[in-house]
């Protein structure tokens, strides 16, 4: 099976066109290194939580948005190499995010369902 790289973050509702446009702007460079499949997903229907929720995770502040996102690899192998070249690149060091980065939670995933 492939690989997994998951993201949930928080983006101001009003930078939603922004956001696309940079996620639009990301996909050739990600396939560059070696990235199968980008999925972005605007929440929609995302509750609170009594306990803990995505929005919490995140710390979404008033007028945001939780955002899911995922990246698929070949393989891990594969996902370690391209972030390697992806950290290397200045066009995505220099990328302008229309979030704040420090809010996003992330981690790798190794699937064992896809059905």
């Amino acid at each position: 099976m492939n690989y997994v790289d998951g993201f949930v973050l928080a983006v101001p509702a009003a930078k939603k066109e922004a956001y696309i446009a940079h996620a639009q702007a990301a996909l050739p460079m990600f396939k560059s290194y070696g990235v199968l499949r980008m999925v972005e997903c605007w929440g929609d229907d995302v509750p609170e939580g009594k306990i803990t929720d995505f929005r919490m995770a995140v710390k979404a502040e008033e007028g945001e948005v939780v955002l899911f996102s995922w990246l698929e690899w070949p393989s891990k192998e594969v996902r370690d190499a391209g972030v390697k070249k992806m950290m290397d690149d200045p066009a995505m060091r220099d990328m302008e995010m229309p979030f704040d980065g420090k809010r996003m939670i992330f981690g790798g995933f190794q699937p064992i369902l896809d059905a």
